[in-house]
């Protein structure tokens, strides 16, 4: 199956402020490490959510990458969506 494009895009929950500085780390090395086909990706810059994208074979995978985001594990997240996208 060829590989398709997907937007990962969070907000952090209201107080995440103060435990953001041990988990963003966490949170790039993550995305990082995967080492997935045309990844981008940064954070607003407000700080307070972020936008990143990427390569995987199916909105499952997508999914299931996302949910082992260190912001998701730790609960850093207010709101957060998978979406896959179609560039022209």
């Amino acid at each position: 199956m060829s590989e398709m494009r997907f937007l990962y895009f969070y907000l952090m929950r209201g107080g995440a402020a103060e435990r953001l500085g041990t988990v963003a780390p966490r949170h790039a090395a993550y995305w990082h490490e995967l080492s997935l086909p045309e990844y981008v990706g940064g954070p607003f810059t407000d700080r307070m959510g972020g936008l990143i994208t990427f390569e995987a074979s199916s909105l499952t995978e997508a999914e299931r990458l996302a949910a082992a985001d260190p912001f998701v594990v730790e609960d850093l997240l207010e709101r957060r969506w998978v979406k896959g996208w179609m560039i022209d």
